[in-house]
């Protein structure tokens, strides 16, 4: 492991702050290679109601663009409830940001073996809006009608960028994400590892998140011991969000970017 990233001594401390569900498998692993992991959410996923009626179905577009695995999960389960296990409308491609989001659309079981899933590949240097724009640009036509999943809040590049090139692009907010509320026993956690000054490598995976999890620091007295924190992080826009002693080449020690997939993350942790 690189000296200047690993904490000189003491416990190797991973706090990973994705979504309720999405960060044992990778904890599991960490634990294996020394590491004590924390899963501590940064922010939590409502689904948002629609009535049947508002609901826009695939069958209107050419394509649909899925955020996130939690875009996909969120929007299918308000076409189930809206018209029951219904099959995916032959012709309509569904897109993912990356293949970590695509498998997880394919295991939602509502994707035959003939659906087209465009998605930037395991090699793509991002996985973001960015790199599915590649992708869509390179198909030897643009789709006319896209339907893009997504939360209440998020970036609208991509959107934006279809309808600059005419493209007729829906919105539709499938779920939105508020801040976690950490319980007394998880702040304490914190609180002693700040106290031993043990510092944390904290995985942060959008905005949102990053700027929730300083607000509860902030609140429990704990941003001094942020400072101090070392950080792996999903896309380089997020290192805007991280504290100023990681900005600039004199913080790269703090910071690792990787894309969003266990394996990579894990190699951020971890690797030499």
């Amino acid at each position: 492991m690189d000296p200047a990233f690993a904490a000189a001594e003491g416990p190797r401390i991973a706090i990973l702050t994705r979504p309720a569900g999405r960060n044992e498998a990778l904890a599991g692993r960490l634990q294996g290679a020394g590491w004590q992991p924390c899963i501590l959410p940064a922010l939590e996923i409502h689904p948002i109601s629609v009535a049947s009626e508002d609901l826009p179905r695939p069958s209107a577009f050419d394509l649909v663009v899925f955020v996130s695995g939690n875009a996909a999960r969120q929007y299918l389960n308000q076409l189930s409830q809206a018209e029951g296990a219904a099959d995916w409308p032959a012709g309509v491609a569904a897109a993912t940001v990356g293949p970590a989001s695509a498998q997880a659309l394919r295991e939602t079981g509502f994707f035959g073996a003939n659906t087209t899933v465009l998605h930037p590949d395991e090699s793509a240097p991002t996985h973001d809006s960015e790199a599915l724009w590649r992708v869509l640009e390179a198909q030897p036509t643009l789709p006319a009608r896209v339907l893009v999943v997504r939360g209440t809040q998020g970036r609208d590049w991509l959107g934006d960028k279809l309808e600059a090139h005419g493209v007729h692009v829906t919105r539709h907010a499938a779920y939105q994400r508020r801040a976690a509320d950490w319980t007394s026993d998880q702040l304490g956690a914190l609180r002693r590892w700040a106290e031993a000054d043990v510092s944390a490598t904290w995985l942060l995976t959008s905005g949102e998140g990053a700027d929730a999890v300083q607000n509860q620091l902030h609140a429990a007295g704990l941003t001094d011991w942020w400072l101090r924190c070392r950080f792996v992080i999903t896309h380089p826009s997020l290192v805007r969000r991280l504290p100023p002693s990681c900005h600039g080449a004199s913080g790269a020690a703090m910071v690792k970017i990787c894309v969003p997939n266990d394996e990579s993350i894990f190699q951020a942790f971890v690797a030499a």
